[in-house]
């Protein structure tokens, strides 16, 4: 089954890519490798706001993760032009908005890799790290970046 046939039957459909907001571009390819920026989390296209362990709970964060796995989809989809042309997601990097005290990023990371097991099959298991920061752009409870490889 392709990874647009996984999608379907997920019923995800890709978002467009979002233009950057700062200086900088939505990814980069060097070789075989795609980089893609930091995605924020977003809830009814507005940054979803607020701390993890304190204004929301892991299970938000693991939903404001998976969120923004699909987001991260979607540009990996512009960038690869064919999401059949990955070979393999290589790594993430979490980074979740926390109170002092919460200690459960490794949850909330979760979300996203999970979702991309589920749509990628194998080759969407990865090596991440997560990490608990005092603050993310515009307040949002979760950023991540990607690093795909293509065919």
């Amino acid at each position: 089954m392709s990874v647009y046939d996984k999608l379907k039957q997920a019923g995800i459909t890709l978002p467009p890519i979002s233009a950057p907001v700062a200086a900088f571009v939505p990814y980069v390819r060097s070789g075989k490798l795609l980089f893609l920026s930091g995605h924020i989390a977003k809830r009814d296209g507005k940054p979803w706001v607020g701390q993890l362990g304190g204004q929301l709970t892991t299970a938000q964060g693991k939903q404001a993760a998976r969120g923004v796995a699909v987001d991260l989809i979607g540009t990996l989809h512009v960038a690869a032009e064919n999401l059949d042309n990955i070979d393999r997601i290589v790594k993430l990097m979490i980074l979740v908005n926390s109170a002092p005290g919460f200690t459960e990023q490794h949850m909330v990371a979760n979300g996203a890799s999970e979702l991309l097991v589920e749509v990628f099959g194998d080759i969407g298991a990865h090596a991440r790290s997560a990490f608990g920061v005092a603050q993310i752009p515009f307040g949002s409870c979760v950023e991540i970046d990607l690093v795909a490889e293509i065919k």
